[in-house]
Formats: C-alpha cells, structure tokens, sequence
C-alpha cells in the first residue's frame, strides 16, 4: 500500500496521505515521497494547484510517526528523518504553486508541519488542530515555534505549553487557517480547483475556497483572551504558574491543572523556544532552533519517556526527569539550544512565500 497516493486529476496535483488506521502518522519515507512528488508537480506545466489531504475520516496526520524515533537507537535515525522533514516543511511554505491543505479531523505535531504552513488552509467543522508535546516530553516542533509567536497575544503561548486542541473557528483565530469549508462542500471544491486554468494563481484558488467557505463562528480563544494574556505574558514557567493560580478562574484553574500533567523540562524548554520564535527572522530560523533541541530531547529529555507511556506501554504514566518544575536546570535547558549537528538549513535567509507574508 503507498503511504502517500500522488494523483493528478484536471489542473490539480493531489496528495492524499494513507495511513489511515494510523491516523495518517507522518514516516520518513512519506516525507521522501511527498518532496520528490512536489518535484514532480513543479515541473508539470498542466498543474496549476496541489491539494493536500489525508485518507479516511478520522483526520489529516495525527503527528509524526514516534513510534519509529522511539525504536531507533541513538539520535542517527532521528536527526536524518527530521531534517528532511523540516526541509519539506519550509519548501511547502515558499512552493512555487498555489498549495491547498484541508486539515479535516486531527492534524496535529508533524500534521501542522505539513498544513500550517501551506498558502492556503483550509478547516472544516470537525477539525482538531493542536500541538500537543509537551505532553510526551517533547517540544512544539516543525515550524509551530514560528506559528505560536504570531498568533494574537499570548494564545500561542497558551497553545504551545498546554498543547490543547483547536476547532475550526479557534485555529483561524490563532492563525493556523484561513478558512472554513464544510465537509460535505470539499468534493466540490476539490473539483473547482481541478479545473482551474492553466496560469491560475493563489487568487483563484482563494476565490474557490470563498464561495464554498462559511462563517466559522466564535472562536473561544478569543473569548478567554483577557486571561491567556494576563497569564501567559511572562518568561518563566513559575510567574506563569503563579498567575494561573492567582487568577482563579475556571479556564485559568484548567490550564494550570493541564500544565501539571506536562514535562516540566518540556515546557520550560518550549517556552525558551517561543520567546526566540518572536524574534525569529523567519520559518527557517525557527525549524532550525526545533531541530538542535529536538535532538537533545531524544538523547536526554524526557521524549522516549512520554512516547513509552503514550504510545508503547499505553499506561498514561510518564515519569518525568525531573518530577516538578522547581527543579529543572536552567544551564541544562540552556544546553539544549545549542547546535548539536550539522544544521538543516547550512545557507539561511529569508524563502518569502506564506510564511514571510504572515509575520
């Protein structure tokens, strides 16, 4: 079975990834096949627009596939399969053609990498968009540290440490979407940009997304925002805490009890992260940052931890190193910033595309 089905159909160059009984995980080698059919697609003068969607009902890509990082020994594995995958990330945010991602159910962690960067995002009334790592001891990776910096306030900084789900109308609020088009209206669409013109551009392609669009409603972040940013503004874990505690809200209660079941290295480190992510000159610089530090959590972080108690042995008890936030190191976390291989993006500069626009 292909774990990415590459098809074209009219004007439209289609990727449907295919894993469904594994909600779509991302591997390493879909990672390979979705760039060398982006190659494809550039070169094919008839394809005017790429389509990104994941096969059965259930969601887009529910993460990377850590399972296989977690069976791998050493960093090896890990430092080869997200390298490429960042690359991808950062093509899909500068690529030559207009690029649609229909984020339908769950797209989250290595599913947002691939979406959230893209031209044009597209949400529907059952999505579940989150970055959820903190959770496993691990850190909001794949270009979400460029993300979460540039959503309104401190909602990224909420959504990053506390890794909590969005719907539709929260994720085009916190700028993870552009749009919200039903399910039962993306055969349609699918079919309108098929049959784009030859020279269409992102305009077009916008314009067929409008017309099968709806008003996505409310978005409840935004109704908490007075909290997410009188709590959520500071730079350390502990005042974060403290205003949480303070508060005394219900939604502040809420998220405090969420930020206790985290890794607490995860979270001081991620928070780090999202600091530099405000300052970042652009997506490459983040995914960059993402990768040195993903590859220190591997080898001395909690990450292997959090993925045996949520993926392996299934028991939902991590036993986090260490235990509370009051004791990690902060000259460890600052370790772990550091350059530990050779870097993903060797020349930096700024690529423009969807993700200069959206600073």
């Amino acid at each position: 079975m292909d774990e990415v089905i590459v098809e074209t159909a009219g004007r439209l160059g289609r990727l449907r990834l295919n894993r469904p009984k594994a909600l779509n995980a991302l591997t390493h080698g879909m990672v390979g096949l979705i760039d060398a059919a982006l190659d494809a697609f550039a070169a094919d003068a008839d394809i005017a627009c790429v389509l990104l969607t994941g096969e059965g009902e259930r969601g887009l890509c529910a993460g990377g596939d850590v399972r296989s990082l977690y069976m791998s020994e050493g960093t090896a594995f890990a430092e080869k399969f997200w390298r490429d995958e960042y690359r991808l990330d950062a093509r899909i945010a500068r690529y030559e053609k207009p690029f649609v991602a229909v984020m339908d159910g769950i797209t989250m962690g290595g599913g947002v990498g691939l979406a959230g960067h893209a031209r044009h995002r597209v949400v529907t009334e059952r999505s579940r968009v989150a970055m959820p790592e903190t959770g496993i001891g691990y850190l909001p990776d794949v270009g979400a540290t460029w993300l979460l910096p540039r959503a309104p306030g401190e909602t990224g900084t909420y959504l990053g440490l506390t890794g909590a789900p969005m719907g539709g109308a929260d994720a085009i609020h916190a700028g993870f979407a552009d749009a919200l088009v039903p399910v039962s209206a993306l055969p349609p669409l699918i079919e309108a940009l098929s049959e784009l013109p030859g020279r269409a551009g992102d305009e077009e392609v916008a314009a067929a997304i409008r017309a099968r669009g709806i008003d996505p409603g409310p978005a409840g972040l935004a109704a908490q925002r007075a909290v997410i940013d009188r709590c959520f503004a500071f730079d350390t874990m502990a005042e974060i805490v403290s205003a949480l505690e303070t508060n005394g809200s219900d939604f502040a209660r809420t998220a405090r009890a969420t930020l206790g079941e985290k890794a607490p290295a995860s979270l001081v480190l991620t928070l780090a992260l999202l600091r530099r992510g405000r300052d970042a000159p652009d997506l490459e610089a983040c995914l960059e940052h993402e990768f040195h530090a993903s590859l220190a959590m591997l080898a001395e972080g909690d990450f292997r931890e959090g993925v045996r108690a949520a993926v392996i042995d299934k028991d939902r008890s991590p036993r986090w190193s260490p235990a509370t936030l009051a004791e990690v190191d902060p000259d460890r976390i600052a370790r772990w910033l550091e350059p530990r291989a050779a870097p993903v993006f060797p020349h930096p500069r700024n690529h423009g595309g969807a993700a200069a626009l959206r600073r």
